[in-house]
């Protein structure tokens, strides 16, 4: 993501979904991003914000979740609440042409709600989130077990529902 084999301005769009939260550099990223992009090209990220999660029912588990989530992903070099500071990074790297907006995601069905709970309550016990909140001190096994059983629960819930906001960026690339 630093140094692609590609040439300068080998792409009239770059697009980055979901990736910069996870990076040590975002900043680094989308440097190397404008790189292959042509002048005047297009720059597009989306990533999600955690602290602008929201959920129902209320949950001591989900808010228990969240907060290891949240340290465990700094602990590694990234950043969970990467939504709300894009605009921000796209400067630091040398965009000035950044039109920012935002959507959102919503797990509201009794299939959504299970698809969602399966893909976060299985990555707490079975990932390398669950090995990082171990090695780290974040959580021990038996409350990861805990915090996907809350997950399981949550779903179980007839008016759960789960919404996240993500934060977008299209970035013109500089032209000469």
């Amino acid at each position: 993501m630093y140094a692609m084999d590609y040439p300068g301005g080998a792409f009239d769009v770059v697009h980055a979904h979901q990736v910069l939260q996870h990076l040590a550099d975002p900043v680094g990223a989308l440097r190397e991003m404008r790189r292959v992009c042509r002048p005047g090209g297009i720059v597009a990220v989306r990533d999600a914000d955690f602290a602008a999660m929201a959920w129902y029912p209320r949950s001591p588990g989900m808010a228990e979740w969240l907060s290891v989530y949240r340290r465990v992903a700094r602990s590694v070099g990234g950043e969970p609440d990467a939504g709300r500071r894009l605009v921000c990074w796209a400067g630091q790297a040398g965009f000035s042409d950044i039109t920012a907006t935002a959507s959102a995601w919503c797990f509201a069905t009794p299939a959504e709600r299970l698809w969602w709970s399966r893909t976060w309550g299985d990555r707490m016990v079975d990932s390398a989130v669950a090995r990082h909140a171990v090695a780290g001190g974040h959580a021990d096994e038996a409350t990861l077990r805990r915090l996907r059983d809350a997950w399981y629960a949550w779903a179980e819930a007839e008016d759960g529902w789960f919404g996240i906001i993500h934060g977008e960026i299209v970035c013109r690339a500089p032209t000469p």
